[in-house]
């Protein structure tokens, strides 16, 4: 045996009360819990302290930062020791050389991610999938990965740039599908796909998944089926929901994880949950635990991309965006297609220009002060200073009583994180540590082993995450150790950290002391382990 961990209050990931117990690591897994003699064997002491699993984040897109940070931060600082990539079916392999720039484009408007900072950090070593989930099986990084092949690269990589205007023939799917089968062969997660309205790419035409057919998706999918591995992973759309989702789950015999069930003014998540159950197949609902928050400017204007005025602006290059914000015909163009959106939950966030307004009144109170229209307010203050303006957008999720509701049932599955992606909008990376403070210790609506459970062995049994999201003897040895007094996100800041100077917003942590990956220490006092990279590529399972 190789190391003891000591006197920690062992909560295991089943849900199961927490005990007094020493753990015993040797070659990377779990190999006894108890009473442990420690004669022979590297005592580590964690008295007073929680020891989990490592928290797993299935929702992410990391695909490309992985690549210029291999310790996957700020993920990394809260306890977190696997991730899963590629969501919503977007990434970056497969990828030919002639169409790098159209999936930076098309990552830029769709997930908030710096243009510069994609050209300046991918290395671009790979261009299928296997290749890339080689470039990551090589690569020391300091978590465990796993990658879904995305149907948005996919499809551009058969049908080139018509893969935003028409539908696939019968011989592209045929050739996709086989795509997606040597991607499983590889060790893909599964595969994921978007039909959302919200997700415009390139040029500000929709992102390829989506001109995909039911047909199509059904097909891809057949691949997971016939291989009998992997995860389905779905952001929807109005002709692609429930009823389908649980079609495609039966159709299949997969697991179809869609994204995402928020809370929201216009309808009862509780219900489309309770409506998702009563369907047949496995599907799983996925649920965040903190409200949906972004920092917006108008040269990104992501939240607004449905509304076909902003279509324009996000075909625009950035420094042709402004003088349409200033064109009047597009304001009356515009303002009827955003009369409803959120202005009493959005406020001046960061601003060089207008101190006076930083976190003050919402848009739709200063309005109505000044007499004018809360979109014209804001496309003001962003025109009175080069649209470098932060609004502060409350978008969903906030409707606490819900939230807690979704917490407590199990037929949903916890993600959402984001991490990787809208960088310099949110950061909610942090949710693990966030949903250890404010649901179980602010609030008490969850249990420490309830909390634990959901960010450990509930979510590894969703996505098939063989041997990981518990504590017990065989498994592998991700573990955290935290300090169940003290966890939590401890403040958000803007750093410029990324290659071409890019910014992006990160959270830190408390309480999180000690962190194990593949039974290699990765933080401990409280402080990360320079040059500790023991992640591995997760391939998928049946």
């Amino acid at each position: 045996m190789q190391q003891i961990l000591r006197g920690a209050r062992v909560v295991d990931g089943t849900g199961d009360r927490a005990r007094v117990a020493d753990v015993g690591i040797e070659d990377g897994r779990l190999v006894a819990v108890g009473a442990l003699n420690a004669a022979v064997a590297e005592v580590i002491d964690l008295d007073g302290l929680i020891l989990a699993p490592g928290f797993i984040d299935i929702h992410t897109h990391y695909d490309a930062q992985v690549l210029w940070d291999p310790d996957l931060t700020p993920s990394s600082w809260h306890g977190v020791t696997t991730v899963v990539m590629g969501n919503c079916g977007f990434g970056i392999a497969p990828t030919r050389p002639e169409h790098r720039d159209t999936i930076a484009r098309t990552l830029e408007n769709v997930e908030g991610m710096s243009v510069d900072a994609l050209i300046a950090g991918i290395p671009w070593s790979f261009e299928t999938f296997p290749e890339y989930l080689d470039t990551l099986a090589r690569l020391p990084k300091r978590l465990n990965v796993g990658a879904f092949i995305g149907h948005t690269p996919l499809r551009l990589y058969v049908l080139g740039e018509e893969a935003v205007e028409r539908a696939a023939t019968d011989e592209e799917i045929h050739q996709m599908r086989s795509l997606v089968a040597g991607g499983l062969a590889a060790g893909a997660a599964g595969f994921a796909t978007s039909q959302s309205p919200t997700h415009s790419g390139a040029g500000g035409r929709p992102v390829p998944s989506r001109l995909a057919t039911k047909e199509e998706v059904f097909e891809l999918a057949g691949a997971l089926a016939e291989a009998r591995r992997g995860v389905i992973q779905v952001t929807p759309g109005p002709n692609f929901y429930i009823n389908e989702l649980a079609e495609l789950a039966t159709a299949t015999g997969r697991p179809v994880s869609w994204t995402a069930l928020l809370t929201s003014s216009r309808r009862s998540a509780v219900d489309v949950l309770e409506q998702q159950a009563a369907l047949p197949g496995e599907v799983w609902p996925q649920i965040a635990c903190r409200p949906l928050v972004m920092q917006v400017t108008l040269a990104d204007p992501f939240p607004f991309g449905t509304a076909p005025a902003f279509s324009e602006i996000l075909a625009l290059a950035h420094d042709q965006r402004a003088s349409r914000y200033a064109d009047p015909d597009w304001r009356d163009r515009a303002r009827p297609q955003v009369a409803n959106r959120h202005w009493d939950k959005t406020t001046v966030q960061e601003t060089d220009r207008y101190p006076e307004l930083r976190n003050g009144p919402s848009l739709a109170e200063l309005a109505a002060m000044r007499g004018v229209d809360p979109f014209d307010l804001m496309v003001d203050l962003a025109l009175g200073e080069d649209l470098r303006t932060r609004f502060l957008v409350v978008l969903a999720n906030d409707d606490e009583a819900e939230l807690g509701r979704l917490l407590l049932d199990h037929r949903a599955v916890l993600g959402l994180s984001d991490a990787g992606a809208h960088a310099s909008q949110l950061c909610d990376a942090c949710f693990s540590t966030y949903l250890l403070q404010h649901w179980v210790r602010d609030t008490g609506v969850l249990t420490l082993e309830q909390a634990v459970h959901r960010l450990t062995g509930h979510v590894a049994r969703v996505f098939r995450l063989e041997g990981r999201g518990r504590i017990a003897p065989g498994l592998a040895a991700d573990l955290v150790a935290f300090d169940a007094d003290l966890v939590g996100v401890d403040g958000i800041e803007r750093v410029w950290d990324f290659p071409a100077g890019a910014d992006r917003l990160v959270a830190h942590s408390r309480g999180v002391q000690a962190t194990w990956v593949n039974g290699v220490a990765t933080r401990l006092d409280g402080k990360d382990l320079d040059g500790a990279r023991p992640g591995r590529l997760l391939g998928s399972r049946p």
